[in-house]
């Protein structure tokens, strides 16, 4: 809607993006309502977008509220929602595929009207969606422990970490006291990559994967020889075990432990901080979460250079209290990692019982 006047008012107004959700942004007025192309609808209500990046996606509304024509109302006379739901949830790349052509354009009432479906008699539909409604409702359980987890670890980053202007952080273990130092990381070391690897010495298939920047962090697509690895590991810079690589251009500021297995890494593109020990690199994995680069706040910046990283700025107390302060956010990263796994296999499980429960 166009008309600013009919937003602030008291109705939910459910957008496309909106449709999975349990509240709105935007609200509308009575007389937006009555104005405007908008529908009210029911808590209940099958909901299918079908226009833009949603086009596809299908819900059973969360509540009670209105929507525009970019969102189809599917209403029932005996067949079981759910069941519909999860039908049109299954099929949807299908019915992407057939009728926007690329993926552009929008989808429309009478496209999604003459959707054959394949029907079990009403038992069975109830036999099917209880089921996976079971699974879903395991799926926004452990969503819900992963997002408790994820605000842990942000309330923990900013009390645990002193502020650029404060002196101490708001939040210590017990036997810490006294101010932490700012220093620069380059008062500790130095900006360490490996050998150039030219395209000429790579393989799709070999011995040592060669993570390139698109690849950093994911599954590489290009490997050199064992022996060129173990001479250029002898020969030039090479992490150790704990080492934190640095994305230094695409995504900047992206972090991979180094954890000791036979890799290789485009030089200049990733790169890694090469410290003494007065830095612990657990306390400096969970500084990565939250550090400001020098150089670049305000900027377009694409790539992060050595200077950059060398002048950054880090408050840090002790040795032992880094380590206090690393371990403690590093076990959190390991229960979301695992709660992060568990997700995966029950939406893997929901989409496979989609599959298969499905014609």
């Amino acid at each position: 809607m166009k008309n600013k006047s009919y937003y602030g008012g008291k109705i939910p107004f459910i957008r496309s993006a909106e449709i999975h959700k349990n509240k709105t942004e935007l609200f509308i007025t009575e007389s937006g309502l009555k104005n405007s192309s908008a529908k009210l609808i029911r808590k209940g209500t099958l909901l299918y977008a079908l226009y833009g990046a949603t086009s596809g996606e299908v819900d059973v509304s969360n509540i009670d509220g209105a929507i525009n024509q970019a969102i189809m109302a599917i209403f029932l006379q005996k067949d079981n929602v759910s069941f519909i739901k999860y039908y049109l949830e299954k099929n949807k790349d299908k019915i992407i595929a057939k009728y926007l052509q690329g993926g552009q354009g929008n989808l429309s009432a009478s496209i999604i009207k003459s959707v054959y479906i394949n029907l079990p008699f009403t038992e069975e539909q109830l036999k099917i969606s209880n089921l996976i409604k079971k699974v879903e409702s395991l799926i926004s359980l452990q969503q819900r422990k992963l997002d408790l987890l994820k605000q842990l670890k942000k309330g923990l980053l900013q009390k645990l970490f002193a502020d650029k202007d404060a002196k101490q952080p708001v939040l210590r273990f017990d036997g810490f006291s006294g101010d932490w130092e700012q220093r620069k990381l380059g008062e500790f070391g130095s900006v360490a990559m490996n050998k150039r690897i030219f395209k000429k010495q790579t393989t799709k298939l070999g011995d040592v994967p060669f993570y390139k920047i698109g690849t950093f962090g994911k599954k590489p697509d290009a490997y050199i020889s064992n022996e060129l690895f173990e001479e250029y590991k002898s020969k030039y810079p090479y992490p150790e075990t704990g080492d934190l690589l640095i994305s230094a251009s695409g995504s900047i500021g992206r972090i991979v432990e180094y954890k000791g297995q036979k890799a290789y890494f485009q030089d200049s593109n990733i790169v890694w901080l090469k410290h003494n020990d007065q830095l612990n690199n657990l306390f400096l994995k969970a500084f990565y979460h939250i550090v400001k680069w020098d150089g670049t706040e305000g900027s377009t910046i694409k790539r992060l250079y050595n200077k950059n990283i060398l002048r950054t700025k880090i408050s840090l107390p002790t040795v032992l209290e880094q380590e206090k302060i690393g371990e403690i956010i590093e076990h959190i990263e390991q229960l979301t990692a695992l709660q992060q796994s568990k997700l995966d296999k029950l939406t893997f499980l929901k989409n496979f019982l989609l599959q298969q429960m499905f014609i």
